[in-house]
């Protein structure tokens, strides 16, 4: 158990996290699968990945033969079926929302543009899962498993096909500039139609045998947009573009294509029916592409946040190696060991580095795992509200509205002691599945956009910290860990799958619903007891800041600015667009607060992770002490601004002033949040020590 006076915890670091505490923490020690796949996808990134890095691949933007070799090694690696079920040729059974999350960890830690050529081929499968029809998955999903011994058809690769040039890509993918059109409708048979699409900044263009793209009507008699799937063989252009002049993520094909075919109207995704004498595709494609990027988003995230993680050991050498070879440095000196490690500066900021990393990694993969969980209850409500034939979003949305109570009630009877709840009545509520689906689908809707937000966000103004850290090194090809190249790739992994405006928008919307707030105050709750039984891991100041967060969040809804106009709406993003930020803090402190509890209790069982346990968790705690008391001071800093910023500024010694009346609970949070942040810069002094003894392997186990 960790001490209960931190202050007198132990940090100290034999060695770097090995994989068995990374599976303790990321929850899949008991999970074979997934541990076979991590290594795959590791061997993958740390032999064939790295060595292409190392040889420059990364310096041409076209798609090459050594580059396509990629494709072969992520068939045998068994990266390709990563998201297909066993029946389609896949190896894992159930959601596969972890699967791919460590897939796309593991090739990061190496280079961002080979996990993204990886991922895409799954992109393009997840509208076919996610909303395609079963003939559609049969076939798609089917074709796109490898190709096994024996069998000489090649696997079918895709393409996800959405943004355009609207002028510039990634703007907006509510437009559509693609569009569909009956070319064919023959009395009884089925309608042709021709699909005209510009792709921009289309992942995969130049293998893929087959594409999904999005498009809207331009025909009368085709009503809305939907996503269509196009088939190289299709008659008509399928001209894969040129390639995009982008300065990142090299190692992956990405250009600007052209389409123009005739395709049956059976590949629209999801089906379509007639009504009125025209056809209406079941799925818009902004319904398909929901259901797709809520899940596809975290994966990104934790790309950066393997950077953040990867970064670690290359500056240690870095620092420690800094003197060698000087003449005024004499062997066995602390200026000839330590390096720039003898100065606290450089100490402190890795620890930063290190503690962002460990957060965002915890955060993507808290999310990822939810994801898991989520979807068996998904299936079940579809199925349920099928029965009750309550099928479009709107109505389904206003019978999820009906349950927001019992999801609330079940939430706060679950949260007590098992001998002082209303047992028949949890058990009631835990049977319900459409409650159990609620409250899980109000916490999904948050979570996968703070990670995109905040993993790549801040994670890529850390990477730039990490460059700095290696001086003029960092900005070299041949810098240790290619933390150059992957500060790059990162800026390229804020704008994926929607920038930073479309998380924020997004959770504006969904992080003040009752539902999510009644979950934040029961974490509040339980973070205050579990400070009040261990006092570690900045459990205190997190509770405290989230406490501060609700409170603004309730206050800004309600109030006016001093011109007398809301605050807390649509329109005003410099409220709303901060507030998204905090929360994005606190829920990645929590998650890695949460991890090291999980490291606590099924570490000691695990003969492997056991033995150095103590220091690790003593460093480990601190570390995420040092990211809770960053996140309260980031919550502390925007709540203050917002709830003063919008009022006029009085003298001082007016003590009624508007600045400060009706303020009074936020000044007593405020006070009580900066009281909790005892503790915080002992335990990064203790991190930052214990980085200084930390021992590291004689060379990184991939090429630079």
């Amino acid at each position: 158990m960790l001490s209960a006076n931190p202050a007198s915890a132990t940090s100290s670091l034999g060695a770097l996290p090995g994989d068995e505490t990374r599976q303790v923490l990321w929850r899949f020690a008991d999970r074979c699968d997934l541990q076979m796949l991590a290594q795959s996808a590791r061997a993958a990134a740390r032999g064939t990945v790295a060595r292409l890095g190392a040889e420059g691949a990364r310096n041409s933007r076209g798609w090459t033969g050594r580059k396509a070799g990629l494709l072969r090694v992520f068939d045998e690696a068994g990266l390709t079926a990563a998201s297909l079920d066993p029946e389609h040729g896949g190896f894992i059974t159930g959601p596969k929302n972890l699967a791919l999350a460590l897939v796309a960890f593991e090739l990061s830690w190496v280079d961002a543009g080979a996990a993204t050529c990886a991922l895409a081929g799954h992109l393009a499968l997840a509208p076919i899962h996610a909303r395609g029809t079963p003939e559609q998955r049969a076939v798609y999903l089917t074709r796109a498993s490898p190709t096994k011994a024996g069998d000489a058809r090649p696997p079918a690769r895709g393409a996800f096909v959405l943004t355009e040039p609207l002028p510039y890509t990634g703007v907006e993918t509510g437009i559509l500039g693609g569009k569909i059109r009956i070319a064919e409708w023959r009395d009884g048979g089925e309608p042709v139609l021709h699909v005209e699409k510009r792709g921009r900044f289309i992942t995969n263009m130049d293998f893929a045998t087959f594409a999904v793209a999005a498009v809207d009507s331009g025909d009368p008699r085709f009503k809305g947009s939907c996503m269509i799937l196009l088939e190289a063989g299709d008659p008509g252009v399928f001209d894969r573009g040129a390639p995009a002049k982008k300065l990142v993520h090299q190692l992956s094909s990405t250009t600007d294509p052209v389409f123009s075919l005739r395709v049956p109207a059976s590949r629209i995704v999801g089906g379509y029916r007639i009504k009125d004498g025209a056809i209406v595709p079941r799925y818009s494609h902004s319904e398909i592409i929901e259901a797709v990027f809520r899940r596809t988003r975290v994966t990104v995230g934790l790309m950066t946040a393997a950077k953040l993680l990867s970064a670690v050991e290359p500056i240690i050498r870095y620092h420690r190696g800094r003197f060698h070879g000087s003449a005024e440095t004499t062997p066995g000196s602390p200026r000839y060991t330590l390096g720039l490690q003898a100065k606290q500066d450089t100490l402190h900021r890795l620890v930063d580095i290190w503690a962002t990393g460990e957060a965002a990694a915890s955060f993507g993969f808290a999310a990822a795992r939810l994801f898991d969980e989520l979807e068996p209850f998904e299936r079940r409500k579809d199925e349920v509200f099928a029965a009750q034939g309550i099928e479009d979003p709107r109505s389904q949305f206003r019978a999820l509205m009906k349950t927001e109570k019992d999801a609330i009630e079940f939430l706060e009877l679950d949260a007590q002691p098992e001998a002082s709840r209303d047992r028949d009545r949890h058990a009631a509520l835990l049977a319900d599945p459409i409650v159990q689906f609620a409250w899980r689908e109000s916490l999904a809707s948050v979570l996968c956009p703070a990670v995109k937000l905040w993993n790549t966000g801040h994670g890529a103004t850390m990477m730039r910290e990490a460059v700095s850290l290696m001086g003029g090194y960092g900005i070299t090809e041949d810098c240790p860990g290619l933390l150059g190249q992957k500060w790059m790739d990162a800026q390229l992994e804020a704008t994926y799958e929607g920038p930073e405006a479309v998380q924020r928008r997004q959770l504006t919307l969904t992080m003040a619903t009752k539902l999510f707030m009644a979950q934040w105050r029961l974490w509040a709750a339980d973070l205050r007891r579990i400070a009040s039984e261990k006092n570690s891991a900045g459990a205190c100041v997190l509770a405290s800041a989230m406490e501060l967060w609700l409170w603004t969040l309730r206050h800004l809804r309600d109030a006016s600015d001093a011109n007398g106009d809301e605050l807390y709406n649509n329109t005003r993003q410099g409220v709303t667009f901060p507030l998204a930020d905090a929360l994005c803090w606190l829920m990645a402190a929590r998650c890695q607060l949460l991890d090291i509890l999980e490291l606590e209790a099924r570490g000691p069982p695990n003969a492997v992770v056991a033995e150095a346990l103590p220091g690790l968790l003593g460093f480990l705690n601190d570390l995420c002490h040092v990211q809770a008391a960053r996140a309260a001071g980031e919550t502390a800093r925007i709540c203050a601004e917002l709830v003063y910023g919008y009022q006029h500024h009085h003298d001082d010694n007016h003590t009624d002033s508007p600045a400060v009346a009706g303020l009074e609970e936020f000044c007593r949070l405020r006070g009580k949040l900066d009281g909790c942040l005892t503790g915080a810069r002992l335990a990064k002094d203790r991190a930052a020590a214990a980085l200084a003894a930390v021992m590291i392997p004689e060379a990184l186990d991939y090429p630079a």
